[in-house]
């Protein structure tokens, strides 16, 4: 069998991702393994349109596609998602159909299932025939039994095109909304009082719909209020995965370019960010996850608590599940108030007005208060991956990450509660008497509520 592996690192063959396809190479040598580094080439292969056809050729004559890629904030690199942008663009989605496809990333397990999510998805608009994903560790290649794990998921792709078996989609073709948007001027502007509005958008002059929706806000609010667009913004390109940033915060651009001077005014010196974007396949833009792969600069560490936080969409965003965690994600991780999203599914003008002007004043309202929604799973659990991993195997690297963790009581180890651990070591051994658990039952319920009962007399 030949497989074509479509690698997504910026970083080439020196990327631990490969490592793990060269595993597969030693393990399945009777097999063709064929890699093309798409991500460190994208420049070249959107300005060429010859090298880009000769990749697509590749997949043409390929048996089956492997995905391979390390994760990016949730998903694949931003030059990963420019290509899956251009094979539709360039009508090369044909290459692709009914071809039978896996997925493999590494990484430390940070909403590693959001990217593997969204490159099904664009395997079913392929109508290719999805077989499995392979969600490695950074570290698993070292481990005999997920060595074993990894040969086993490579035959099981072999297997799959050997026998040409079926395979069933999940993911629904997207449906759009054919609807122009007609704002009417708000009755009345929501007072800022002195809060600074950031609306950061890359709409073009032909999406009428997400500009509309911009100016429409943008009216609603009597104070401060600029409007970013990342088609503006002097990015020399995308994140390299050097992680030159790991010990002080200091991207490989700097001088280079504006991206941190930007990050850094328009975005930590905001009280109120609003992200305006055009649903592109299963996702925003590239530029758009450009954006989120350049403010890796500041690492894993949150920059921008306390901040009230929304969206406005143009596209199907009722129909992108893994967009819509992807997003809240973001903002429990980076601790912001996601105050909500409008988008032009409604195909109502006045209906959009109305929920426009909605969210400037809850926005408007919440700056005011601070108000900041409690996390849930998503902020909380995605915390903790962060919080154990700079703790131990990445401290040294990340150094930046340590010290801004150590200064916001990132490290709160459940083992250092003394009055828990007391309790545990007390309690514990009472509840082993069966007497004196039946007497604990017996009151479980009215001693849950017994605090609670006393804090709000």
């Amino acid at each position: 069998m030949n497989i074509i592996v479509l690698n997504g690192s910026p970083k080439g063959q020196t990327s631990v991702t490969m490592q793990y396809v060269h595993y597969l190479q030693k393990q399945l040598p009777q097999h063709t393994w064929e890699i093309v580094d798409i991500a460190q080439r994208l420049c070249s292969l959107e300005r060429d349109q010859a090298a880009f056809d000769r990749v697509i050729a590749q997949v043409r004559a390929a048996d089956g596609v492997l995905w391979a890629f390390p994760l990016y904030v949730c998903l694949v690199h931003g030059n990963y998602k420019r290509f899956i942008e251009l094979i539709w663009e360039r009508g090369a989605a044909d290459a692709f159909r009914g071809k039978h496809t896996a997925s493999l990333s590494t990484s430390i397990h940070f909403f590693d299932h959001t990217a593997h999510a969204y490159i099904r998805a664009i395997c079913d608009d392929l109508d290719m025939r999805y077989v499995g994903a392979f969600a490695a560790d950074m570290n698993d290649l070292f481990d005999a039994a997920m060595r074993d794990q990894l040969a086993r998921f490579g035959e099981r792709l072999v297997a799959a095109i050997a026998a040409d078996a079926p395979a069933a989609k999940i993911y629904r073709p997207v449906a759009r909304r054919e609807f122009a948007y007609r704002p009417a001027a708000p009755a009345e502007a929501v007072p800022l009082g002195g809060k600074r509005v950031t609306i950061l958008t890359d709409a073009a002059p032909d999406q009428t719909n997400l500009l509309g929706m911009i100016e429409r806000l943008r009216a609603s609010w009597a104070g401060e209020v600029e409007v970013v667009n990342l088609r503006e913004v002097d990015i020399a390109g995308g994140c390299l995965g050097c992680l030159r940033c790991a010990y002080d915060n200091t991207c490989a651009y700097a001088g280079k370019d504006g991206f941190t001077p930007f990050y850094e005014a328009k975005l930590k010196g905001a009280d109120i960010i609003v992200y305006a974007a055009t649903v592109v396949d299963r996702y925003f833009s590239s530029l758009w996850k450009t954006f989120f792969d350049r403010s890796f600069y500041n690492t894993h560490t949150p920059t921008l608590m306390g901040k009230q936080f929304a969206l406005l969409i143009s596209g199907p965003w009722s129909q992108m599940d893994t967009l819509r965690e992807i997003m809240q994600t973001y903002a429990e991780w980076q601790r912001m108030n996601l105050a909500g999203a409008v988008t032009d599914e409604y195909a109502e003008s006045a209906e959009m007005d109305a929920l426009l002007q909605s969210l400037a004043a809850n926005l408007a309202r919440d700056a005011q208060t601070g108000y900041v929604a409690p996390r849930t799973f998503l902020g909380v659990g995605g915390m903790r991956i962060f919080r154990d991993e700079i703790w131990g195997r990445l401290r040294a690297m990340f150094r930046a990450d340590h010290l801004a963790y150590k200064r916001m009581g990132v490290y709160d180890f459940p083992q250092r509660d003394w009055r828990v651990r007391l309790q545990n070591a007390v309690l514990a051994p009472l509840l082993g008497v069966r007497k004196v658990r039946e007497m604990f039952n017996s009151r479980m319920k009215e001693g849950m509520v017994q605090p609670y009962q006393k804090l709000l007399r």
